[in-house]
């Protein structure tokens, strides 16, 4: 068997190729992975465009599932797992030891954002073959009734969707908004029906994701190209405002009107990506100069295989349905065209698909 793989890499800001790697090494605790299916993430659009700085030779990817290829011996010693076996792994890896972990925050494993570890910290999983760390913590079984390409959505955009209707707070029967229909605000959608939110209104205006918003939940879009969104959802709420609301583009735009939007006493929920600029101001008086009891909340998508395991049981259990956000599908020799697509949302791109199989 060769010892080289295939790897999507950034070359620099603006710049990616694919280019030949060396298949990893795990350490003891550690695993490697053989990829069957990997979805390409906005986040990663991103970072190509320098939002977390130049990175030379990175491999991209963080969305990603296969068959273990390899095993460290300390995760072969704990028999929880085995060569040959179908695994998702989250975007999210903390080593569940540091200090932040044991905190209870291990999506900042090591330091801010230091959970992120694919694609930031360290190569990512576009490749043939990618390394999890902490493989006993992080390696989640694929159960047999679902598809790779199911499990796949766990790993970032059904758990950060999801959190940022977890962290949003919203009261059985409440109102939520939710800023951006994209494929982590459609899962935040998802989130907010699970948890009981009575009134669900998508703040969204590109056609496609319309209707992706009213099948995933969502009671009514506000099309902000239209109309003002902040206006329309006061006169949905008879003034009040909404008890929560969720940003899920990482606009500062989009922000500062979720501000607007909550009533006093509401949260915020943050779960976009703010990708430039150096600030994202809050409106003064919508934040009722400081004094209205509004709770912002900040999240990065939890990782790990126990809250792995129960998003793929959402998914085995039909309470969610993820394919109809595959719009489309390429091999991996396309990697390159399907990336350009998603920096463009080319042919109303909202989830491409990779295979390697």
């Amino acid at each position: 068997m060769s010892k080289m793989m295939k790897c999507f890499v950034m070359h620099g800001i603006g710049k990616v190729g694919v280019v030949d790697k060396p298949i990893p090494r795990p350490g003891p605790g550690d695993a490697i992975i053989r990829t069957t299916a990997a979805l390409i993430c906005t986040s990663d659009t991103h970072t190509v465009a320098g939002a977390i700085g130049d990175r030379q030779g990175l491999t991209l990817g963080h969305e990603a599932v296969g068959v273990i290829h390899e095993l460290g011996s300390l995760a072969a010693e704990s028999g929880l797992f085995k060569v040959g076996q179908r695994v998702a792994v989250n975007a999210i890896t903390p080593c569940y030891a540091c200090d932040n972990c044991q905190r209870g925050y291990p999506s900042q494993c090591g330091g801010a954002l230091g959970g992120w570890k694919f694609a930031n910290l360290k190569d990512g999983s576009m490749a043939e073959f990618f390394h999890v760390n902490n493989a006993v913590a992080n390696l989640a079984p694929i159960p047999d009734g679902l598809t790779d390409e199911q499990a796949a959505y766990c790993c970032d955009m059904l758990s950060t969707g999801f959190v940022g209707a977890e962290h949003a707070n919203i009261p059985i029967g409440g109102s939520v908004a939710v800023f951006a229909q994209g494929p982590v605000g459609l899962m935040a959608t998802v989130g907010a029906r699970l948890l009981g939110a009575g009134l669900v209104i998508g703040v969204e205006s590109m056609p496609q994701r319309v209707a992706l918003a009213k099948k995933y939940g969502c009671d009514v879009v506000v099309d902000y190209s239209k109309e003002d969104p902040v206006e329309s959802i006061m006169k949905l709420t008879g003034g009040k405002g909404v008890d929560s609301s969720i940003e899920a583009l990482g606009s500062a735009r989009t922000f500062a009107a979720c501000v607007n939007a909550t009533r006093p006493g509401g949260t915020i929920s943050n779960i976009g990506y703010h990708g430039d600029g150096d600030t994202v101001p809050i409106p003064r008086l919508g934040w009722g100069v400081g004094m209205s009891d509004k709770t912002i909340r900040t999240a990065l998508c939890p990782g790990g295989s126990e809250r792995m395991g129960r998003l793929l049981r959402l998914i085995e259990k039909g309470r969610v349905d993820p394919l109809a956000m595959t719009t489309h599908r390429f091999g991996f020799k396309d990697i390159e065209r399907a990336f350009k697509m998603m920096q463009t949302k080319e042919d109303g791109m909202i989830k491409p698909l990779i295979s390697f199989t």
